[in-house]
């Protein structure tokens, strides 16, 4: 296969890879807008369809629609594993953002709300499929794109597809943005909310405070001692992000509430964790906790993208282009596809900055890198 013919093709296509590129940001998505959502899938949709996909829309009654698309459809008899291609059509930016964020070009980075997380890694997975067929390669097995509609939320609604999907594929490409430098991700911690209620009893403060229980000390207490269950050396850490309790000065509380967040590098650490916080008792022995939550979304540990990350870089070499590895703290919904023992690597999207900022860009030049990149790799994997 000549890489380089790729990689030309998508460099003489960057001008009509931007204009869809635009055409994407200027359709804003924001995870809780069903309509703007649908809109996004439609517009994939047809994109795809152009190019020859079987595409079929998958509606929800209160997410957005997901988009699932094949190319190269193997025949019956002969139908082999797919290669599945993740990503997601939603973003974090409420529409309205586009009035002060709109689509621009600068310096050689093209800047807008979700141009960096996620809508460039899909337009890059589109032209991946548009240089292959332009260069008559076809994939030994189907390539099958599953775009979601809520990731940036969690992933619920299609998470139970996204699995059924991979258990049938034979790898994982994930849109993704890139780390830093380009790096493709080979490793993302699991991620886990729980939430810790304190109740005790009110009293007054200054005429029998004895006679009360003070919820917000009994949290307090229970907070130093999530601190001890960290173990940042191994990337297990815990983060008390939202604190509520209380009614006035001179009242002694009887409610308080604590959110945490929690991320895990491997998954056994999950049980462990989740058995640790539930475990946890008042220190007062008339205050009573209410524990809820748990790790919702496991850990892409580096064994799960170690061989696809190699036959990346031995890829990248070919095209000229130095491909190097990165973990992250953050998660995708490669986190449930590797989880699940299917090979996956992540971060083959834009590669920028910014992303969820208003600073959110990419580098227009790695653009048709990262397309060939990823045509290389439907072709190979």
């Amino acid at each position: 296969m000549d890489l380089s013919s790729l990689l030309s093709y998508c460099q003489a296509e960057l001008p009509a890879l931007l204009r869809c590129l635009c055409q994407a940001v200027e359709i804003e998505s924001p995870s809780h807008s069903k309509p703007a959502v649908d809109r996004m899938a439609g517009f994939f949709a047809r994109q795809f369809q152009r190019q020859g996909a079987r595409v079929r829309l998958l509606p929800h009654p209160v997410a957005g629609s997901a988009l699932l698309a094949e190319f190269w459809s193997a025949r019956p008899a002969k139908r082999s594993r797919p290669l599945l291609v993740l990503g997601h059509l939603d973003t974090v930016w409420e529409i309205g953002t586009l009035q002060r964020m709109p689509f621009r070009i600068r310096a050689g980075r093209a800047y807008g709300p979700g141009i960096l997380d996620m809508k460039s890694g899909i337009v890059c997975g589109l032209w991946a499929v548009r240089s292959l067929q332009a260069a008559a390669i076809k994939p030994s097995a189907p390539v099958r794109f599953f775009l979601n509609s809520d990731e940036e939320t969690g992933s619920q609604a299609f998470r139970r597809e996204i699995e059924r999907e991979a258990r049938s594929a034979r790898g994982v490409l994930v849109l993704e943005p890139a780390a830093a430098g380009g790096a493709l991700k080979t490793a993302r911690k699991g991620v886990g909310e729980f939430q810790i209620i304190a109740r005790g009893r009110s009293s007054h403060a200054g005429i029998s405070p004895e006679s009360g229980v003070n919820a917000i000390v009994e949290l307090a207490r229970q907070i130093l001692r999530l601190e001890t269950f960290t173990q940042p050396r191994l990337g297990l850490t815990l983060n008390a992000g939202v604190i509520e309790g209380g009614t006035r000065s001179n009242v002694v509380p009887e409610f308080a509430r604590v959110q945490v967040d929690v991320r895990i590098p491997r998954l056994r650490d999950a049980a462990l964790i989740e058995r640790k916080i539930s475990g946890l008792k008042p220190v007062h022995p008339e205050a009573r906790l209410e524990i809820t939550g748990g790790i919702h979304r496991p850990p892409m540990e580096r064994r799960m993208a170690a061989a696809l990350w190699r036959q990346a870089r031995e890829l990248g070499r070919e095209l000229g282009v130095k491909i190097e590895e990165a973990s992250t703290g953050g998660g995708s919904d490669g986190n449930f596809t590797a989880a699940l023992g299917v090979p996956t690597l992540d971060g083959l999207g834009g590669v920028g900055g910014g992303a969820h900022a208003r600073n959110e860009h990419v580098v227009i030049q790695e653009l048709p890198r990262r397309a060939a990149l990823l045509a290389a790799l439907m072709a190979t994997v």
